[in-house]
């Protein structure tokens, strides 16, 4: 993989979300300059749920600039697709994707040392982000979700800064593939034992494989893509 350039780095701060009656900080803003990656990501970003998003799992969020043509196709032309941002992403580029992107892939990204976690599993705040019921479902549907990176060297990182691929350890493990795993083919029992196996998983994910295994059923979606009454995620 050739290095690819990031074309824009976004931190956003906790604010009401909409008319949900809930907080989120998914409205991310481009940086203008160089910002630190620290282990539990880039200064100045901040989550309004530490339980299920940021840590240092899920320090870095990319999402690809690419998709954002056939969301336009898809949505029309809103507002909150006319720049990066629109779903929460720290970073963004044009040039990989969920197909070309591998668990565990490492990146040197500026100064600092990256590694792809997980994919991004959708959750109900897309909806409210979208004005669009249904939204996060779609996201999730559509295997377009972006991922996540862990901080393995803390460094200064700038837009126009390249990812540029150091380590592969696992080249048929596409994020594409496991999200068909995740979200299509979700019962498969060995395949799930052999991601719960995986190192460079996130333990979340790894935990999440080896329970379907061992108990042959799907966790209940529906509170993580529509919400939970109360809920502050």
């Amino acid at each position: 993989m050739e290095p690819i350039v990031i074309d824009a780095l976004l931190t956003g701060p906790v604010r009401p979300l909409g008319d949900s009656g809930k907080t989120s900080a998914i409205g991310k803003q481009p940086a203008p300059g160089r910002l630190r990656l620290g282990l539990e990501g880039l200064d100045g970003d901040e989550q309004a749920d530490r339980r299920h998003h940021g840590g240092p799992e899920k320090a870095l969020h990319h999402y690809a600039r690419e998709h954002y043509a056939r969301w336009r196709g898809e949505l029309g032309e809103l507002p909150v697709l006319a720049a990066p941002g629109a779903f929460g992403e720290n970073l963004s580029t044009v040039g990989m994707t969920e197909a070309d992107v591998c668990v565990g892939d490492i990146f040197r990204a500026g100064g600092a040392l990256i590694q792809v976690s997980q994919a991004r599993q959708p959750c109900w705040k897309l909806n409210h982000r979208f004005g669009a019921p249904g939204m996060s479902a779609r996201v999730q549907a559509s295997g377009m979700t972006g991922w996540y990176y862990r901080v393995l060297e803390p460094g200064w990182l700038s837009p126009g800064d390249t990812l540029a691929l150091q380590a592969r350890p696992h080249p048929q493990w596409t994020l594409a593939r496991v999200q068909d795993i995740l979200n299509r083919r979700v019962l498969d029992a060995g395949i799930l034992r052999t991601l719960a196996a995986l190192p460079e998983l996130s333990p979340n994910w790894r935990a999440l494989f080896e329970k379907r295994a061992r108990l042959g059923e799907v966790e209940d979606w529906k509170p993580r893509l529509e919400g939970e009454a109360g809920a502050n995620r």
